[in-house]
């Protein structure tokens, strides 16, 4: 008598997704919640739980996480710290971020993978490319820490570098506001947010999204971003099930 096979769980109604593998970033920040340093694990969790929502909505999803609720190197630059011991220092930061979102994604049932641009075995492995693609392929989160390994490169020209390297198809930017502004909602209370904009016009209007080096990187290589707010719950399943939210940049 043949064995019965067991059938794979169906994707709920209209929540088949439309991205196949996204890059979230996430800034360092993000991970402090209201606590003002550090990482705050009630944050964290519901990070967590937003990433699996999706994962079990069968998108592969990498991370590139910053440092910045730590150790921000080029304010300590700033302040008289050589700068390349400075940027070494927030990577090491990132490291410490990542490791804590690994272990509230676990707590959660999910598979990840923390893989770092400079090698520390003992915790995580070192960034390799075709391995950090398998891993995808395979259901984990795969987590980049210490941003590209050089002194100079933001956190964000990590994720553009990293998302093309996986080919993921869009990178979701994840912040405290629900977009792309005109200029600050919080001090400017007639800043006027955009649906779309493109990469040109944020470089032109001097718009603090990602960096500059980042943002010519994705226009150079026609990759998208979605600024989102990160705290609205269900807003990373709603972008990867084709939902508009926050602000779209594209050509």
């Amino acid at each position: 008598m043949a064995k019965a096979t067991k059938k794979a769980p169906a994707t709920k109604p209209g929540s088949k997704p439309k991205y196949r593998r996204i890059l979230l970033k996430l800034s360092g920040e993000a991970l402090m919640g209201d606590t003002g340093f550090g990482v705050c694990p009630d944050t964290v969790d519901f990070i967590a739980r937003e990433v699996k929502d999706s994962v079990e909505h069968k998108t592969q999803i990498a991370v590139v996480i910053g440092g910045g609720n730590i150790f921000r190197g080029i304010e300590a630059a700033t302040s008289g710290m050589e700068r390349v011991s400075a940027d070494y220092m927030g990577m090491l930061a990132t490291t410490i971020n990542a490791l804590a979102l690994q272990n509230a994604l676990e707590r959660h049932g999910i598979e990840t993978r923390v893989q770092s641009a400079i090698e520390m075995n003992e915790i995580c492995e070192p960034y390799i490319r075709r391995k950090a693609v398998r891993h995808l392929e395979k259901g984990r989160v795969v987590i980049f820490a210490a941003g590209t390994g050089n002194p100079y490169f933001t956190t964000d020209t990590a994720a553009a570098l990293r998302a093309m390297e996986m080919n993921a198809e869009i990178i979701l930017k994840a912040t405290k506001v629900d977009g792309v502004y005109t200029s600050d909602p919080v001090k400017d209370k007639k800043a006027k947010k955009f649906s779309t904009i493109k990469y040109i016009d944020v470089l032109k209007r001097g718009l603090h999204v990602m960096d500059s080096t980042a943002i010519s990187l994705c226009m150079d290589n026609s990759l998208p971003i979605m600024v989102f707010n990160l705290m609205g719950k269900g807003n990373i399943r709603k972008i990867v099930t084709g939902k508009r939210v926050g602000t779209y940049i594209g050509a």
